[in-house]
């Protein structure tokens, strides 16, 4: 009997040290586990970080009774983030975890990190515990990945959008004009005509012209005419006439009165002049008259149509028809504007004697907070919805978003510009699926391009890049959407703007390239930003070049 104790307990101390022997063997050979990752440098992509492990156990590695935890670490600076442990056991365990035989084999597993600041410069390792009833042991960590390229954040994700356009003209076109009267079938001008209320008035003009430093007096004509009530060969031939006559008046019209010598035309029967004066009249069946107009082009056709109405022909003779047999004499100017210091000025000194037009291009001259002041001044005065859009785009260039959006709902034109309004509105929120929904919406290329910005973010990049092919403005985001859909034959072409983020983007496409000195020379121009500069310590894009 005591033989038989005896032996059962050198049999309980060996299954002991078996048991212990397993987990720590397991710990000794945790080198010979393959472990891969893909990709081996892992990647942010809409805010998550997801590789996939193969872990390749070899024969007699894994203890039939043991029990495996590998807890996956994404390791940076400023912290770590761990996930959920997986748990493997050996083929004699009676329990739920994934079996690896004592034959070996592959284990394939995905993990998944959320990006957080510092992760720029990470790198994932797997933490194991190998354990046996009460024994357990610590496996060597395995640094399995390094971490964690963040290059889509470089988005410009402001959003396309830009300020309504002003009808602002720098140089305004102006006439001034008299006119003389003739006669029916006469083209003698009479000397109460050069005497009249409107020669004086064009003689006043040129003088006026001449003595305003904002006037230039660009040209002069003489335009005559015949009213269209006989044949139209004879009005032709008489037109000309008056024609020549006027011309023969412009001397006298014009002595002491600085001008230019005129351009002289004959136009014939002045049918848009006909067509004017009936507009602007009382004759009963005006509509009936402009409805013949409308109706034919031949002159004789029109005549004889507007003869035959007879009452209304007897009105045209006294009223209308009169007032066509005649000759203009138009001065031709051009009128300098308040030029953009005037402006500014008189946003200062005077802000009241501008117009809705010169609100919205002096506001198109300041900075952003004055621009804010400027465009109330022109929703209040003028009622200007060009204006209450534009104020909504001020304060989103101040970062005000909530104003953003106030200034937005009161917007009446809902247009394309509105809908990309309110799309950047719920891009700046986060709400990408609202800011998608409202750039489809619009419909046009800055709506086009605000989808690429949303596909960017959400991690679509081949997506992304064909919406940003044509997008207006800077090429930032284009160049990164083909960065990050491999395309660096039509990034590097896609460059056409000039600032520190394209110069870093470029040196981006240079190290995925191998090109040192290409990488080293776009850097110092991207180091033009602070930022950039820091950012770039850290960036794996540039790991294994000397910056």
């Amino acid at each position: 009997m005591k033989k038989a104790i005896k032996i059962l307990a050198v049999a309980v101390l060996a299954i002991t040290a078996a048991a212990c022997s397993s987990a720590e063997k397991m710990a000794e050979l945790a080198n010979n586990v393959v472990v891969t990752c893909n990709p081996t440098v892992l990647e942010v992509v809409a805010g998550n970080i997801d590789a996939t492990l193969n872990v390749t156990y070899p024969e007699k590695y894994f203890h039939p009774k043991a029990l495996l935890q590998v807890t996956p670490v994404l390791v940076y600076e400023g912290g770590e983030q761990a996930m959920t442990p997986f748990m493997y056991q050996g083929e004699k365990v009676k329990d739920n975890y994934k079996v690896v035989p004592a034959a070996g084999g592959t284990v394939t597993e995905r993990v998944h990190f959320t990006y957080v600041p510092g992760m720029e410069k990470a790198y994932l390792e797997l933490r194991g515990v190998a354990s046996y009833k009460t024994k357990a042991v610590t496996l060597p960590t395995r640094k399995v990945a390094d971490g964690c390229n963040t290059t889509y954040m470089l988005v410009k994700d402001f959003g396309n959008i830009g300020y309504k356009a002003d009808n602002y003209q720098d140089v305004i076109p102006q006439t001034a004009e008299g006119q003389i009267l003739y006669t029916i079938n006469s083209a003698d001008v009479r000397a109460a005509q050069l005497k009249g209320q409107s020669i004086t008035d064009f003689q006043a003009a040129l003088d006026e012209i001449n003595a305003n430093s904002r006037k230039t007096l660009k040209g002069t004509e003489i335009v005559a005419y015949a009213s269209p009530d006989g044949g139209e060969s004879l009005n032709d031939k008489l037109s000309d006439k008056r024609a020549g006559t006027a011309e023969k008046a412009w001397a006298k019209v014009v002595k002491g009165h600085e001008a230019t010598d005129p351009a002289v035309k004959s136009i014939g029967e002045d049918w848009e002049g006909f067509k004017e004066l009936v507009s602007e009249s009382n004759i009963q069946d005006k509509d009936l008259i402009l409805r013949v107009l409308s109706m034919y082009s031949d002159p004789a056709v029109r005549e004889s149509e507007i003869k035959n109405m007879s009452q209304v022909y007897t009105e045209l003779k006294t009223g209308v028809l009169p007032e066509l047999r005649r000759a203009r004499f138009i001065a031709n100017v051009e009128y300098q504007n308040y030029t953009a210091d005037e402006l500014k000025k008189l946003v200062d000194d005077n802000i009241d004697v501008l117009d809705e037009e010169a609100l919205l291009r002096v506001a198109s001259l300041v900075d952003a907070d004055k621009k804010v002041d400027i465009y109330k001044k022109a929703v209040d005065k003028y009622g200007s919805d060009r204006a209450q859009f534009n104020l909504g785009v001020a304060y989103l260039s101040l970062g005000k978003d909530d104003l953003a959006e106030q200034a937005f709902n009161k917007v009446k034109t809902a247009d394309a510009d509105l809908q990309n309004a309110k799309g950047i509105v719920a891009l700046h929120k986060g709400d990408l699926d609202a800011a998608y929904r409202a750039f489809n919406a619009a419909g046009d290329a800055n709506g086009k391009a605000n989808m690429g910005i949303v596909d960017i973010l959400k991690g679509n990049y081949a997506k992304a890049a064909d919406e940003l092919a044509d997008a207006p403005g800077c090429c930032n985001n284009t160049v990164l959407a083909y960065i990050l859909t491999g395309q660096y034959d039509k990034a590097a072409a896609a460059v056409h703007c000039n600032d520190a983020r394209v110069h870093y983007l470029k040196a981006i496409i240079a190290a995925r390239q191998g090109k040192a000195a290409d990488v080293k020379a776009s850097l110092e121009k991207a180091y033009a930003n602070d930022a950039l500069k820091a950012r770039a310590a850290k960036d794996v894009e540039f790991a294994g070049f000397n910056l």
